[in-house]
């Protein structure tokens, strides 16, 4: 009898291991048999691993190279490359196996039984299409990318949400108001009017540093109306069709706009809102919806899935995360972080002004510019984490002043500057690319802003529901993207400054420290610190 694979893959990985000297995480034994474990039972699970992704990438690797049969493999375009050129190849020869690995946006046969790599949208877009479509289309399986029932391994779960959001947001572009009016010629003045009366809508108000607007009253009856009349006189053609069976892009558009208009006015969940540019005078309409679990809830019926990431929730169970996912019990795991090797130094000052007072920027500047000459700044790289766009102009300027071409703002080089000033996406987007931060200085916590329309309009929908929009939403955003930040200075137990005094007066500071932990803490600026570090 084989021996089950939990077994062999235990076996296997602890001797590449060994071979590689590879003690870095201590996890890879336990995570790579509950990979495997889910794999042989055909069981879903989700695991938070504490860590990055190129740390423990070995413990889902090795059971999908081992298993037999075939293995969905989703993770960002970003690592795609260095799995498949390096990681893969030296795992397969450590392994002794030649499993057929392949990167595709589809199954290449019916009989293919090696490990398919795609991206999270690619996947997501045709398992969602799948799953709406099949209501209307029974056969709408058949035409699946991906068949159902293929295990499938995701990682970089921490972001799946935002995924399926923007797999599920229907667009209208500029030149698609073109196409509608060259493909319904007999509503070519009411389409044109529809079109100018939005335009002048959208930029008359005034501009906001997000480019973008919830649609008012007025806005999405102008929508409700023209959509109504091309469903009314062409509903033969383009209502009753499943979306996939539309013909041609003007249908697809007329059915969105008659879909989009029987939206309004209804508790259908849809944030509807446009991109303005301003610069070249055009808008986008968008139609995205506030909650993503009840259409992810039926994704997730086709197959078992394993879902990894560095942190989905602050419990183990994950309840938040997974009510927002649609994801029902499954079994769960959270990794701690290695006290020997991922604890940081963290710097959180007492009597700091909060962030929201007049105050702040006085107080903030000090404070950057004290750490930057206790840590001798033009030793290790330094990243200032600022996303009130007029101050961390202001930041960077005010330390350009003082420490000169060595301190840059949002840009890649060769040679980084040994201090980055920087928002929070472009970090995140672009952290791989720089060297791990020997100090990490966070202006405020990550709190998505409710003068972002799109945030604003999420938390309208949350209160609708009568649900509690900060601890459901705004908090879990928040310590997701403050966790993925910090990731780099854990690599060297780095310095993290925290000024952000909400996480000393405000109830959710436990919650914060939670996320930041393990950690030293001090509460005063300590030269020797840095002696330490050097």
């Amino acid at each position: 009898m084989p021996p089950l694979i939990e077994s062999q893959v235990h076996t296997s990985l602890r001797a590449y291991l060994r071979q590689q000297g590879d003690y870095s995480w201590p996890h890879h034994l336990t995570m790579a048999r509950l990979v495997a474990r889910a794999l042989r039972l055909g069981r879903s699970a989700l695991m938070q691993t504490s860590t990055s992704p190129p740390v423990y990438a070995l413990s889902y690797l090795t059971p999908a190279l081992l298993w037999q049969g075939a293995v969905v493999l989703v993770i960002p375009p970003l690592w795609q490359e260095p799995w498949v050129e390096k990681l893969i190849p030296q795992l397969q020869a450590a392994l002794g196996t030649n499993r057929e690995v392949v990167v595709s946006d589809r199954f290449l046969s019916e009989d293919f039984a090696g490990v398919l790599i795609t991206s999270p949208q690619n996947w997501l877009s045709d398992r969602l299409r799948i799953v709406t479509n099949i209501i209307t289309n029974p056969e709408a399986n058949q035409e699946a990318k991906f068949p159902p029932g293929i295990p499938t391994l995701i990682d970089g779960a921490d972001d799946l949400e935002p995924w399926a959001r923007e797999c599920l947001t229907q667009t209208m572009l500029p030149g698609d108001w073109d196409q509608l009016i060259a493909h319904y010629p007999q509503q070519k003045e009411i389409i044109r009017d529809v079109k100018i009366k939005l335009t002048k809508s959208f930029f008359d108000r005034p501009p906001n540093p997000y480019g973008c607007c919830l649609l008012d009253t007025s806005e999405q009856e102008l929508i409700h109306n023209l959509g109504s009349k091309l469903v009314d006189k062409f509903a033969d053609q383009i209502l009753d069709k499943p979306v996939d069976k539309l013909t041609n892009k003007p249908e697809f558009l007329a059915h969105n706009l008659g879909k989009f208009s029987q939206q309004l006015g209804q508790p259908s969940g849809q944030i509807l809102w446009a991109g303005v540019d301003r610069q070249h005078g055009y808008f986008t309409l968008h139609s995205t919806p506030a909650e993503v679990a009840t259409s992810l809830s039926k994704v997730w019926q086709q197959q078992p899935v394993v879902f990894m990431g560095r942190a989905m929730d602050l419990e183990v169970e994950a309840t938040a995360y997974r009510q927002n996912v649609g994801l029902g019990g499954l079994t769960c795991l959270k990794f701690p972080p290695d006290l020997q090797t991922e604890l940081i130094q963290l710097y959180l000052p007492d009597r700091l002004p909060l962030p929201n007072t007049p105050q702040f920027q006085a107080a903030l500047e000090q404070q950057v510019m004290d750490l930057l000459t206790i840590s001798r700044s033009d030793k290790g790289f330094i990243v200032i984490l600022i996303e009130d766009n007029p101050l961390k102009q202001q930041m960077a300027a005010v330390m350009a002043g003082e420490f000169g071409s060595r301190v840059q703002m949002e840009v890649i080089t060769p040679n980084p500057a040994p201090i980055l000033v920087t928002g929070w996406q472009f970090w995140r987007e672009c952290q791989h690319q720089f060297p791990s931060p020997k100090l990490l200085i966070i202006a405020t916590l990550p709190i998505p802003s409710l003068e972002n329309p799109l945030v604003a309009g999420q938390v309208a929908y949350y209160k609708q529901q009568r649900l509690d929009w900060f601890r459901l939403y705004l908090l879990p955003t928040a310590l997701r993207e403050l966790q993925r930040a910090i990731a780099p200075a854990r690599r060297h137990q780095g310095v993290v400054a925290m000024l952000d005094s909400r996480v000393n007066h405000r109830s959710y500071g436990q919650q914060v420290l939670t996320a930041l932990s393990p950690f030293a803490k001090i509460n005063y600026l300590d030269p020797r610190l840095w002696e330490l570090l050097s």
